[in-house]
């Protein structure tokens, strides 16, 4: 298993998160964005920088992960790519996307837009808190650990 980090859109606070959790469980991380991304030097941790465009980072995760990989991204699009070859994705608020709800998300955020885009719906989502920090990092751990487990039992 592996951990893609969609690190052009995601909150800087959960860095930190992410690479106790890499490190501590020994899951190799890697950040992908179109600019750089400053992490502290550490094995099983890479940094993938592509070259500026919509959606390149997106493209190049999605060409990466695979089957049992874990992408950390607030994009539903992407999060459906990934989730469609087998990998998990999670937002940076701790919502586990999974081959049972990914099409149901990607429904509701074109339903959204669409009211957004019909101007009877104004606005983003709220700041992220401490409390969202909090659950992505607990629904992080739940999911590495239980995903370890089955590794470990299937090896």
């Amino acid at each position: 298993m592996r951990i893609f980090i969609d690190a052009d859109a995601f909150p800087n606070v959960i860095k930190d998160i992410l690479i106790r959790a890499s490190m501590r469980l020994n899951v190799p991380l890697c950040f992908v964005a179109n600019q750089p991304v400053r992490v502290e030097g550490s094995a099983g941790i890479t940094i993938i920088q592509v070259p500026a465009g919509a959606d390149v980072a997106d493209d190049r995760i999605a060409e990466l992960a695979q089957p049992g990989d874990l992408v950390i991204t607030a994009d539903i699009p992407l999060a459906d790519r990934v989730v469609t070859k087998g990998a998990f994705a999670l937002d940076p608020r701790g919502k586990l996307y999974t081959q049972d709800n990914i099409k149901d998300s990607l429904a509701m955020r074109g339903l959204f837009k669409e009211l957004r885009d019909g101007g009877m719906m104004s606005g983003g989502p709220t700041t992220y808190d401490k409390t969202d920090r909090q659950t992505f990092a607990n629904r992080l751990d739940r999911f590495l650990i239980r995903q370890l487990k089955i590794e470990h039992a299937n090896a």
